[in-house]
Parts: C-alpha cells; sequence; structure tokens
C-alpha cells in the first residue's frame, strides 16, 4: 500500500467555508498523468495541484480539473504556497512555483498571513458578440466583451446583475474554443466583482477564480486608472483579492486556511 500526503485548503478567505477549496498533493515525483486525473477526479474540487520539490524555496507545479490539466490556476497555486510554507522550519522569503505552460509564478508571503503571487498579465482584446452568447447569457445584452488568452469576459452594468445571471451551461460548454466565461461589473465596495463558468472543464462555476483575475485586473485598471483594486468574486461561497499591475505582471494577494489533511491510499497505481 502506498501513501500519498493530501491537503484541503480555502483559497482567497480568512476563514474555513469560504474561498476556493483547493486539494494539495505534494508528490517527490509527478505520477503518471493518468493517476493525477484519477486523483483529481476523485477529490471532484474545482482544482488538484500536485507539487514537487526542486530546491530550496523552488517548485514544479501542475493542476487538475475533474476533468482535465489546465494550463494555469490561482487558487491551488495559493493554496500549495500556504501548505509548502506552514510545513516549512525555513520559512522562505518567497516561492518559485515552475509550470508547464505558464512561465515561473513567484509567491511571497505576507507578515499579515497573506500571499502575493504574481502571474503574467492577460491583456483583454474588445471583441464583437459571439454567436450565441446572448443565448448563453439569457438572453441579457453585455456592455462590452473580451478575450483574454482562456476566456471570454463579458462585462455587465452592475453587481445585481451579476448576481442573478443564470447562465445556460450546456451552451456555454459547447463554446470549446473558450476555456470559460467571465462575468463581471464594477462594484460599490470592490472596485470590480466577477463570477466565472468552465462547464467545459467540469466546474460549472468556480467559487473564486485566480487566473480569471490576470485578465480581470488589467481591463478594471485601465477603465478605473488605477493600478492597485480591490475584487469579489461574488459566487455562493464568495472570496476576495487585492489586485495590481505591475509592469507586465499582475500581482494577486489573498488569505488561505487549511480545512483537512489526509492520506491517499493506493494498492497498485505506483
Amino acid at each position: 500500500m502506498r501513501q500519498l500526503p493530501l491537503y484541503q485548503v480555502d483559497a482567497f478567505s480568512k476563514d474555513t467555508f469560504g474561498g476556493n477549496p483547493a486539494a494539495v498533493v505534494p508528490v517527490p515525483v509527478f505520477p503518471p498523468d493518468e493517476l493525477m486525473q484519477n486523483i483529481a477526479s476523485e477529490n471532484n474540487l474545482s482544482e488538484t495541484a500536485f507539487v514537487t520539490v526542486r530546491g530550496a524555496g523552488k517548485f514544479h507545479i501542475r493542476w487538475f480539473t475533474p476533468a482535465m490539466e489546465v494550463r494555469l490556476c490561482g487558487h491551488a497555486t495559493l493554496a500549495s504556497a500556504h501548505i509548502l510554507y506552514q510545513s516549512s522550519e525555513a520559512k522562505p522569503e518567497k516561492m518559485l512555483f515552475k509550470t508547464e505552460e505558464a512561465g515561473t509564478i513567484t509567491v511571497r508571503p505576507n507578515k499579515n498571513g497573506s500571499y502575493s503571487m504574481d502571474f503574467p498579465l492577460d491583456t483583454p482584446q474588445k471583441i464583437k458578440s459571439p454567436k450565441g452568447l446572448r443565448s448563453v447569457l439569457g438572453g441579457i445584452k453585455p456592455l462590452e466583451v473580451h478575450l483574454g488568452t482562456d476566456d471570454l469576459v463579458v462585462v455587465l452594468k452592475n453587481r445585481k446583475q451579476v448576481e442573478n445571471l443564470k447562465p445556460n451551461l450546456p451552451l456555454l460548454a459547447g463554446m470549446k474554443k473558450y476555456r470559460g466565461l467571465l462575468v463581471t461589473a464594477p462594484g460599490k465596495k470592490y472596485d470590480f466583482v466577477s463570477r466565472g463558468f468552465f462547464p467545459y472543464y467540469g466546474i460549472d462555476e468556480d467559487p473564486v477564480t485566480g487566473s480569471a483575475h490576470t485578465v480581470l485586473t488589467p481591463l478594471w485598471a485601465k477603465k478605473l486608472g488605477k493600478k492597485k483594486l480591490t475584487a469579489r468574486q461574488v459566487s455562493k461561497r464568495g472570496g476576495d483579492l487585492l489586485c495590481e499591475v505591475r509592469g507586465k505582471k499582475v500581482r494577486l494577494t489573498g488569505h488561505a486556511v487549511t480545512y483537512l489533511t489526509g492520506q491517499i491510499l493506493l494498492k497498485n497505481e505506483l
């Protein structure tokens, strides 16, 4: 019987049962892709992160949804940094996460218990509304439509419209050229609010999506004329982010709390 450690962390939240839950599986070397996908499917969380140690404060990270591996994930990176930092005696000032396709992500622990993560900035391009989008949005006409590297971004009038949206998920899942749909609007307490839907990737609605804010931050920074912004993803669980445009990077800052620790029991899979 082989065992792998398993942690579950609520990311972008100071409290348990808030933010976005992610699984973290530290491993000496990455298991076969099929096994990692099976573990992620079994966990049935929006993301499971697998992490190996490359050196002092240096790691290699991969992320899997219940359906497939993804290019970039923010909340599972935050969860991984939280677990690795809390379990480290050295307490590194910064942590470097090598990825398969998104370069190296730098994470810095802060004195207040939060973590700041530097991701590649994803500048959105304004486009015409794609065919079928109005049907996906339940007939709502968006103010603007933008396209990021992965996601379709729809700007709505206000927070209430974002919160009340009930997208047609089967139709959205059929728009396979996009990872998912981000809907966003200006806020009052926050600079902007959003929700994220990724049914093609096995995630109907993601509670808090760090990677989405790599495209939402430059969008709202330009609209509001400021580089530092506060954001709230207004899903049922909800989560808060501090966002900052720093040249070609977006810095996202949030808290994380460990929900559970355990062991994955494997017989012949390794």
